[in-house]
């Protein structure tokens, strides 16, 4: 299970029989996983930056829970490029995944997404963002509890940021919440991409318990309700 602040993740990562969970669940308590790769995971990250799009692309960057949820949903989306986990909205340069676990360094766990607006547009992705989270929940999604689980847009434009605002007051006007959305729409900061061994996570680990019942079910969900957003497989 992803591991959160809560006593209640960290323990049912604990349960689990799997080697990686009990990697993961070892990372609370300052212990060095093993990567994906059978070598030992590291913290070394290059700086974080502003990132800039290259030329026709632009970058967005959300935060709506758990990284490993959103790459998997954005993976799948038509006119994205790339998709990476990381960190964003905090104090500490260049954070380790258990120092934004902690939730003393003020990070959320985002995902950047490179995407080509003539295929999909800034909008649609916020549209995809809005259905596969809980914007009304505050630093909360499910079981995962903690200020590194808001929900938040990061901007990289005044273009985004209208958009963002936009969006959020359409949805408050429709009604579709029973709460109040709780979205944070602020500036984007210096982005830390995150440890590889969170680096297409769900596509690795899909018999995972917490990819299983977790993030499955927000893959499924984006399916049923943009299959008209859905990238074809390759042949």
């Amino acid at each position: 299970m992803h591991i959160s602040c809560s006593t209640e993740s960290r323990g049912a990562a604990r349960e689990r029989p799997d080697g990686v969970f009990y990697a993961l669940a070892a990372i609370a308590h300052g212990v060095v996983p093993i990567g994906f790769n059978g070598v030992a995971a590291t913290n070394q990250r290059r700086d974080g930056k502003i990132m800039s799009a290259t030329a026709g692309k632009e970058i967005a960057t959300l935060a709506g829970g758990c990284f490993w949820c959103l790459e998997a949903v954005y993976d799948e989306v038509k006119g994205v490029g790339s998709v990476e986990s990381g960190y964003m909205g905090g104090r500490k340069p260049n954070p380790s995944y258990e120092e934004v676990c902690s939730g003393e360094t003020g990070h959320a766990e985002v995902v950047q997404i490179t995407f080509d607006p003539q295929v999909v547009s800034y909008k649609e992705l916020l549209e995809v963002f809005f259905v596969i989270h809980d914007p009304t929940t505050l630093n909360r999604q499910g079981n995962d509890a903690g200020t590194q689980y808001r929900s938040a847009i990061f901007y990289h434009s005044p273009e985004q940021k209208r958009v963002a605002e936009q969006t959020i007051r359409e949805l408050e006007s429709e009604k579709l919440f029973d709460s109040q959305i709780v979205t944070q729409v602020v500036p984007a900061e210096s982005f830390y991409p995150a440890e590889d061994y969170h680096r297409e996570y769900f596509q690795r680990n899909q018999g995972q318990p917490y990819c299983q019942f977790v993030v499955a079910p927000k893959v499924a969900k984006f399916r049923r309700k943009f299959l008209d957003k859905v990238k074809r497989a390759s042949a």
